[in-house]
């Protein structure tokens, strides 16, 4: 996202680009719509660079949005909430499994209606991130740009439409801050916890783990809460700053030349996209019946993606925040560690068949296939 600009005229553009943020984060909290900072920090953001104006923030802001927000939500592993979940590893795994499955049912449809390979629909459909995508898709001689834009499609999604349909349907939630506000905290407590979170971080790199700055200081703030540490939660301000860091990056990807590559590629992944929101919110219904948990909380805890903004959601309901998390941890530590093997067998057995990307060196689709 770095456009070049120069000293006080970048540090202007950056307090600008977070001043239109605040303002649509006061909109969404006026609206009482929940995630509210981070709501409207995306859809600021999202207009910013479909008016294709840049948006260039400090690198920085991503990583430490998720620090933020992780650790937060790493207070949740009480000893109590984690010897509770004891008896959820074998639904956790099934979820993993079954939205890895039914990532490539919906590869299927998405392969027929957008006349794209196997490869590209199964980087596509599978919920594995955008830059991990990216990378398999180059990999294996697909085209990044329409697997990048499904992905980021489907976060969007997620972030701007299953949270607020959950508070409104649940009910009973006249302010959808109140209870991120409500949490106590003191100086001490949360300069301690995001000690916790820089160390986790700093690990979870050394140990090549994907999405360390979530994952990481998710698991320090996780140890620190079931080991009964001195630590407490951040003043609500810097959640809230944490919010809006994580919406101005999710709504600067999504831009005008990404819809461009994406060409008639857009309409099958949108119906792809929604088809797998609901396929997960089946699967979450489902697991809320077997394991009698609470169908909100099985819905985040199966949302095919956006960990961050389904715990927060979980908070908000004051309601299966550790289920809602673990659900998510466990799927990606399944999924993001074999995706390259799941991606490298799909390309071999989709070349074997003719179904693969075109081999033409360049890892393009050709305009016949977009």
């Amino acid at each position: 996202m770095k456009i070049g600009i120069p000293g006080w005229r970048w540090l202007a553009h950056v307090a600008l680009i977070y001043a239109g943020a605040l303002i649509f984060g006061v909109i969404a909290d006026w609206l009482n719509l929940p995630l509210p900072w981070m709501i409207g920090a995306l859809v600021f953001s999202t207009i910013v660079r479909m008016s294709e104006l840049p948006v260039d923030v400090p690198r920085f802001s991503r990583p430490l949005g998720q620090m933020v927000i992780a650790s937060s939500v790493g207070l949740s592993f009480t000893p109590d909430t984690i010897a509770a979940m004891s008896g959820l590893v074998v639904p956790m795994i099934a979820a993993a499994l079954l939205t890895v499955i039914g990532g490539f049912l919906v590869a299927m449809l998405l392969m027929r209606l957008a006349h794209i390979d196997v490869v590209s629909a199964s980087l596509a459909s599978v919920p594995v991130g955008p830059v991990e995508t990216a990378i398999l898709a180059q990999k294996h001689g697909a085209a990044p740009g329409p697997v990048v834009f499904a992905q980021v499609l489907r976060i969007m999604i997620l972030v701007l439409f299953i949270p607020p349909i959950i508070v409104a349907v649940q009910g009973g939630v006249e302010d959808t801050s109140a209870a991120l506000r409500a949490i106590p905290w003191s100086i001490s407590g949360a300069l301690s916890m995001f000690v916790l979170a820089a160390l986790g971080a700093a690990g979870a790199r050394l140990l090549r783990i994907a999405n360390p700055y979530f994952l990481g200081p998710l698991a320090g703030a996780a140890l620190g809460a079931a080991l009964s540490l001195p630590i407490t939660a951040y003043p609500y301000p810097m959640l809230a700053g944490a919010q809006v860091f994580l919406g101005v990056w999710l709504g600067a990807v999504f831009d005008r030349d990404l819809l461009r590559r994406a060409g008639k590629f857009i309409p099958a992944a949108f119906l792809s996209t929604v088809l797998m929101i609901l396929y997960c919110a089946g699967l979450g219904l489902a697991l809320s019946w077997i394991t009698g948990i609470t169908w909100p909380v099985m819905i985040l805890a199966t949302a095919p993606g956006s960990i961050t903004e389904m715990a927060l959601t979980a908070k908000i309901l004051q309601e299966g925040v550790a289920v809602v998390t673990a659900f998510h941890i466990v799927r990606v530590f399944i999924i993001m560690p074999s995706a390259p093997l799941i991606f490298g067998v799909t390309a071999r057995v989709a070349r074997r068949y003719g179904l693969g990307p075109p081999d033409n060196g360049t890892g393009e689709v050709p305009d016949s296939k977009r």
